[in-house]
């Protein structure tokens, strides 16, 4: 990911540093099980940890340098690895990968990334989640108007809205402990999986160690459906970003204009138009949300791999990983600060609910003539006569209201009582339900409504 959208603390867990780090502690710890189980003995794997440990801890740019020498020359990376640090070691490195093969190192190694690529993103999401929580109780009264195809429906409160997208983030967040869970995999069994060159419970001590799973059956590499899996779920993620990002860019739109990312003073909109307040935010986190679901088809096709192992999903995952994780993680952040700064213009959209002359409350009104002793379909019927009436002639100096267009209907007249009418076209009347679905939502209602 370009560094525009990476942040430092994501980026550092896909860095080479931490990448031979974590590569150091698998292989220490696989020495320090088999001197316990057998094969190495304790005073090795004692200088192992220590050295090893020095190095990692005055480990350098030369260092780096010196590792890209020797893949250089050797053209295998791990190996590179493992020079390098028989240098630091001296004799007692015979003992280190002693019947491990490349992938247990670098499997594991990428399930240790990637758990805490995870528990990074986990963080972002909570941030979104208390973000929008918050918003969502302070305008759980604040009527809007709730649309369909993109047109005015009926009313509804902007906090159920928000509401709405803090149950999806929610779900997201269930879906990524679980796809935590499932990717938090090790695997030390050796060249094709058999275990034929190192003892099982190595590997059991080693996933123990780093906080992971033994792998039931690795072959050579972990079964790349559970990285397919993976980012199935940053994909899922993602796109809940475009879902609340496509919200706020149409309702920033200037034909509506009830709500706007915040606009930071000297900030500019335009270079050529000076009034101009863009939803660049919102704007950049759909462009993000797809990035981040276009890895969703390699990791798929990164599970069909030959027999026990090839590297054709090596190549994808160095681009995938650090990218999905690094994108998402700045989305997130990003998109917890646009909602937390979020400017919402209550008037504006009560001007809006009210701009089509009251028929929006046409399904109400449709319920009320149906009580009054009206058949449903006669009903329908003078409904939609008199709202289209009101639509077709709006703000024209003969256009009437949608309730006086009602009045005048001598279907309506006498048949349906004022007070009926005025109760159905009551925007108010869609809000009893919100203690519920608060409660379902956020587990507590909140504070009751002010007056």
């Amino acid at each position: 990911m370009v560094p525009r959208y990476t942040r430092p603390a994501m980026a550092a867990i896909w860095a080479a540093e931490n990448r031979y780090r974590i590569w150091f502690e698998i292989e220490a710890l696989a020495c320090e099980a088999m001197a316990q189980y057998g094969g190495v003995p304790a005073e090795a794997a004692r200088v192992v940890r220590e050295k090893g440990d020095a190095a990692m801890a005055a480990f350098s740019q030369a260092d780096l340098d010196r590792i890209d020498e020797i893949e250089a020359e050797t053209r295998h990376d791990v190996i590179a690895f493992l020079t390098w640090l028989a240098e630091k070691i001296g004799p007692e490195s015979r003992f280190v990968h002693l019947g491990m093969t490349s992938s247990d190192v670098l499997d594991t190694c990428l399930s240790v990334q990637l758990v805490q690529a995870t528990d990074m993103l986990l963080a972002d999401l909570d941030a979104v989640l208390e973000a929008l929580k918050r918003r969502a109780f302070e305008h759980k009264y604040t009527l809007t108007i709730g649309r369909s195809h993109a047109i005015h429906a009926e009313p509804t409160s902007f906090g159920l809205k928000l509401a709405g997208h803090y149950a999806e983030f929610a779900r997201n967040r269930e879906r990524l402990v679980r796809a935590r869970a499932e990717i938090a995999t090790c695997a030390i069994s050796g060249a094709v999986g058999t275990y034929a060159h190192v003892d099982p419970r190595v590997e059991t001590f080693v996933a123990g160690k780093l906080g992971l799973e033994p792998e039931g059956v690795s072959t050579q590499v972990i079964p790349r459906d559970r990285h397919a899996a993976y980012f199935c779920t940053l994909a899922v993620i993602a796109s809940g970003i475009e879902r609340l990002a496509i919200e706020v860019r149409h309702l920033q739109r200037s034909e509506v204009r009830e709500a706007e990312e915040f606009f930071h003073p000297g900030q500019k909109g335009s270079s050529a138009m000076p009034h101009k307040r863009n939803p660049v935010l919102s704007e950049n986190l759909t462009g993000l949300a797809r990035l981040v679901r276009a890895h969703v088809i390699p990791a798929l096709e990164n599970v069909a791999l030959w027999h026990e192992r090839d590297i054709s999903h090596s190549s994808v995952e160095r681009n995938i990983c650090p990218d999905g994780t690094i994108g998402l993680d700045f989305a997130l952040a990003r998109l917890a600060g646009m909602m937390e700064k979020l400017v919402i213009y209550p008037d504006r959209m009560m001007a809006n609910l009210e701009s089509l002359g009251g028929v929006v409350h046409s399904g109400e009104v449709l319920l009320a003539l149906a009580r009054a002793g009206i058949l449903r379909e006669d009903a329908y019927r003078i409904v939609q006569r008199n709202a289209m009436a009101t639509w077709t002639r709006l703000g024209e100096p003969d256009g009437r209201t949608f309730r006086e267009n009602l009045d005048a209907d001598p279907e309506v007249a006498g048949r349906v009582p004022a007070e009926v009418l005025d109760a159905a076209m009551n925007s108010d009347s869609h809000l009893g339900a919100l203690d519920h679905s608060y409660t379902r939502v956020f587990g507590e209602a909140g504070p009751a409504r002010a007056g």
